[in-house]
């Protein structure tokens, strides 16, 4: 049954949002949706600019970014930017509203010049961009989501959710040579660095839900900001800070022929300090939530992507699951190698990975594994994607990483899909869970999706040969469960605090022209000096805060209601 998987509307504790209200008794999802996975930033991008092209009068064009770069290319065409493929719409005739996180000052590493240049240039084509900055301490609104409902033709309503900005290095694809437009990362990746990453784009009526997820935020009373500075800075250059009204909602989209999936709609909000918000005064933690309930039913194996996997809490809450059931395998992947560099910046981040892995690896031993991937042309791809994927049956796509300040200190959104035919007698072979998991599976072991096992024992020797055989390669040795290939940072490559090598000779007798198919490469536990494991733990909080600090002392336990205030730690330039 789908209540077995999904948050009923009393274990989402938040009584106060209406992002279920068109549901009936007793549900928090709903049912008869195509959801589509969109692996890849250039996959997305072209199928977002069709689309927002095709809209004219009385549509409604809705978007929510952790960064919006206006001269990102959705196309090959010049022409194709976001900023003047939203502006068209807008001038079209088209209800275009945007919230964009208005960040912190850019002389910190950060973005904030980005969002004011693409509100203004949707604000002068007739739409509404606004900075929002109604965040805790420390956090961000980290949601990338856009929502397109038709004035006529409500059957082609479609929303899109997942970890892909609107930005740039976001706009590769599977071969993983980057995106021309870069954002700076460190040189370990490259010139133009790998990005992997997946988008999901849901037809049906969990559209109305994804709506609603975004109306809530536009039409709350907080102010944009409640900083007297930022809020005079504001106002002295002619910021927009009120919100004009939109138009009436309208009813949930039909469901597509032939749809047979259940969407429901997760989210974080953190309890604000000055005022919290209307629709979620104590803030929510429904991703948390959904994910523990899933969790817990998991039998034989999850499957995470992360862009982190960070600390105590996200091992605890992993590892729980592996020491009750002795038949569950766990497999990650993640990048091999941070994306913020520094001699201060990446021991933190390095400890809140070695937190969790720990964790894993001591409750699950030889049942977890642990990879990164690598791009044709040898450098370390970033793993960006936030998926969660457990027995085939349930799947999680969103903006929310696998650390505590996605789950208790930052805005994020997700979907949770089931098939709503029911699983009795395993997954269906057309299921989201199943179908996006073979995409992804192929990818990194060089297959076609329909050559992609589903037996879990099956599908763990692939994973398992694949990156031993590349290792092997590389020059890393044969197999080896939990291989650190995150070195101790004694000889860095220039330009990064961690040794990577980019090609080496290969293992005797292999050829040297014959590259084993793949991308997996296995990684475990990074290994910090003395020195850094004393005061790396110090600093962490800044990397994750956790936003339930002030009302107890860690993650809210999934099955009790969160209450009271929450705050949280300055944040750093992460690209996120």
């Amino acid at each position: 049954m789908l209540s077995d998987l999904f948050l009923l509307p009393e274990e989402r504790a938040n009584p106060h949002t209406r992002v279920d209200a068109v549901h009936g008794p007793g549900v928090a999802w709903s049912t008869g949706n195509v959801v589509r996975p969109l692996v890849h930033g250039a996959t997305y991008f072209a199928e977002l600019h069709e689309r927002l092209s095709a809209t004219g009068p009385g549509d409604l064009v809705l978007f929510a970014d952790w960064r919006g770069d206006p001269d990102q290319q959705l196309t090959d065409d010049p022409a194709a930017t976001l900023g003047a493929t939203l502006a068209a719409a807008a001038r079209r005739g088209a209800e275009v509203r945007g919230l964009l996180w208005r960040s912190h000052w850019r002389r910190f590493g950060f973005h904030s010049e980005k969002s004011w240049e693409l509100a203004a240039r949707v604000n002068e084509a007739g739409g509404q961009c606004l900075r929002d900055m109604r965040v805790a301490p420390g956090g961000s609104h980290h949601q990338k989501l856009v929502v397109i409902r038709h004035a006529v033709g409500p059957e082609d309503d479609i929303a899109y959710v997942g970890g892909i900005d609107l930005c740039h290095s976001r706009r590769d694809t599977a071969d993983h040579r980057g995106d021309t437009q870069v954002i700076p990362m460190p040189r370990v990746f490259g010139p133009t660095p790998g990005w992997h990453d997946v988008q999901c784009a849901v037809q049906g009526p969990a559209v109305h839900d994804l709506e609603t997820t975004f109306r809530e935020r536009w039409d709350d009373t907080t102010p944009l900001t409640s900083n007297p500075g930022r809020f005079a800075s504001s106002r002295l250059q002619g910021e927009d800070l009120d919100p004009r009204p939109l138009p009436e909602q309208a009813p949930p989209p039909p469901s597509p022929e032939g749809a047979h999936e259940a969407v429901q709609v997760m989210r974080t909000y953190p309890a604000l300090l000055a005022k919290g918000f209307d629709f979620a005064p104590h803030g929510e933690r429904s991703v948390a939530r959904g994910n523990g309930k899933a969790v817990r039913s998991a039998r034989r194996l999850i499957y995470l992507e992360d862009q982190y996997l960070w600390s105590e809490e996200v091992g605890r809450h992993f590892g729980e699951a592996l020491r009750e059931n002795p038949d569950l395998h766990l497999v990650a992947v993640i990048p091999i190698v941070p994306d913020v560099d520094g001699a201060v910046s990446l021991p933190p981040q390095l400890w809140g990975r070695k937190l969790a892995m720990d964790l894993l690896l001591e409750a699950g031993g030889d049942r977890v594994a642990l990879f990164g991937l690598t791009s044709p042309t040898g450098y370390p791809v970033y793993v960006h994607s936030k998926v969660c994927i457990i027995d085939d049956v349930w799947a999680s796509v969103g903006s929310d990483n696998f650390n505590r300040r996605s789950w208790t200190n930052d805005s994020e959104v997700s979907v949770a899909v089931m098939d709503d035919r029911g699983t009795e007698g395993g997954a269906a072979p057309d299921t989201f869970a199943l179908r996006l998991r073979r995409e992804l599976v192929a990818e990194h072991t060089g297959l076609d999706p329909e050559d992609v096992p589903d037996d879990p024992d099956e599908l763990w020797d692939l994973l398992g040969r694949t990156a031993d055989a590349l290792d092997a390669w590389y020059g890393d040795g044969g197999p080896s469960r939990g291989r650190v290939h995150v070195p101790r940072p004694r000889a860095p490559l220039r330009g990064t605090a961690v040794r990577w090598r980019r090609r080496s000779a290969p293992a005797a007798g292999s050829a040297a022209s014959e590259r084993p198919p793949g991308r997996l490469r296995r990684i475990g536990p990074p290994e910090l000096t003395r020195a850094q494991a004393l005061w790396a733990p110090r600093l962490y909080d800044v990397f994750d805060p956790n936003g339930t600090l002030g009302a107890d002392d860690g993650l809210p336990p999934v099955d009790s209601p969160d209450d009271g205030p929450g705050d949280g730690a300055p944040a750093v330039a992460a690209d996120r």
